[in-house]
């Protein structure tokens, strides 16, 4: 099968770069990339510094495209929004997402090209939004995916516990259709869950586990396969790992084998400019970064006590950084602050260690655009080393995918009791 892909959402290619480190035979065919309301589009001027200026690097609107005119291609990825994906009916049949909501742009591409895999990332919250109704919304996902004949593995993963240099937790989505060499070699384990969790599944290959027991896994089904009743009803407490087949649901909490992660000192600059140290408002910083209790009023006049505790001030440089926002560098709570090893004063992490944070090259984004917009694409990208794990593996699926044999586990199937 030919290593051919769509990207979406594609913001500096972190997913690009991430298969290609792991296999120069990945092709992407054609990649998306918009920033709504914005006159200058940095992001993908930087996409196009690094991956070439082409009619299938495409700067619009994803929500105005003709699916049809994309390439075929056999994967799928993108990292997109966490949002409302609830539907409503329109008329006596007829039902509706609500307009700007990438996932619906999402699901048809995958009903117009039928691509054979899939890899989607989203934010950990995911898995239990609304708060009113948790679940609801990654079962609506998980309900386009089985009527459009897909079997969905998913896993909430911390990249610093698989060595990585950032605190980062993301849901990771693997979808893979149920025609293919793959799907029928992991047929034969769904009536024994634990091995997929333990160590047949996608995740259990990229990103190991400690052994779960059986016991320790729920289930649910899809019983509805109209959307707008899930959007309804569909309630489900949805753990950090599991998966879907033909509809049925098991998830568990699973826990990582750790890596030891890289520490934010091994990241450092030397020599670092001026105008990133802290020469004011350090106050303001130390009350950003403290302990707070704070009494406020709702808009509808409920007033309550607001309290959060403290970050530590300066960041520990022998730990992995925090999660990365898009407004690092800012004067806020969330920015990484640090006390540089060679002069013991207090600075912000430069735009380059944003880079090295989130495994991209040096200078990646340093294409023209604005310092801040630096940090920002950097808030917005991914760990691109978690993408090149799962294209190591998905090159050992692929290259499987045309032959009549099935996968050869050889180490793989230690089956964990």
């Amino acid at each position: 099968m030919e290593k051919t892909v769509c990207e979406l959402f594609a913001g500096v290619g972190g997913f690009r770069l991430g298969l290609e480190r792991a296999d120069r035979e990945w092709i992407t065919v054609w990649a998306n990339q918009w920033e709504p309301g914005k006159k200058s589009q940095h992001a993908f001027d930087c996409y196009c510094a690094h991956f070439g200026n082409n009619k299938n690097h495409v700067n619009e609107n994803i929500s105005t495209i003709d699916k049809s005119t994309i390439p075929n291609h056999n994967l799928l990825v993108g990292g997109f929004p966490c949002q409302d994906y609830s539907v409503a009916r329109t008329g006596a049949t007829g039902i509706s997402g609500k307009k700007g909501v990438l996932w619906w742009d999402i699901q048809e591409i995958l009903e117009v090209k039928a691509p054979s895999f899939v890899i989607l990332e989203n934010v950990d919250r995911l898995l239990k939004s609304p708060a009113k109704q948790r679940g609801r919304d990654f079962g609506i996902i998980l309900t386009c995916f089985n009527q459009l004949g897909y079997n969905v593995e998913w896993r909430i993963i911390n990249a610093a516990e698989y060595g990585f240099a950032q605190r980062r937790r993301r849901t990771f989505i693997f979808a893979y259709k149920n025609t293919t060499t793959y799907a029928s070699h992991i047929e034969k384990y769904f009536t024994r869950p634990e091995c997929i969790f333990n160590n047949i599944g996608f995740f259990a290959h990229t990103f190991k586990i400690e052994g779960i027991d059986a016991n320790l896994i729920r289930s649910t089904e899809l019983i509805e396969n109209d959307l707008a009743e899930v959007t309804k009803h569909f309630s489900f407490d949805f753990a950090n790992s599991g998966f879907m087949h033909n509809g049925q649901i098991y998830t568990c909490n699973t826990i990582p084998q750790y890596e030891e992660a890289k520490p934010l000192r091994d990241l450092l600059n030397q020599n670092v400019a001026t105008r990133f140290y802290l020469n004011e408002n350090i106050e303001k910083w130390k009350y950003l970064k403290g302990a707070k209790r704070i009494e406020r009023t709702s808009k509808t006049g409920h007033t309550y006590m607001f309290s959060e505790g403290p970050i530590a001030f300066p960041d520990s440089i022998d730990k992995p950084a925090r999660t990365m926002l898009t407004s690092e560098s800012s004067l806020n709570r969330s920015t990484h602050v640090i006390e540089d090893p060679q002069t013991n004063q207090l600075r912000l992490i430069t735009p380059m260690e944003a880079e090295r944070i989130q495994g991209f090259d040096d200078d990646w984004t340093n294409t023209g655009m604005p310092e801040k917009f630096r940090y920002f694409c950097m808030g917005n990208a991914l760990v691109v080393g978690i993408i090149t794990r799962m294209g190591t593996y998905l090159s050992h699926i692929f290259a499987r995918e045309d032959e009549e044999t099935p996968m050869d586990e050889n180490n793989v199937t230690r089956e964990v009791m």
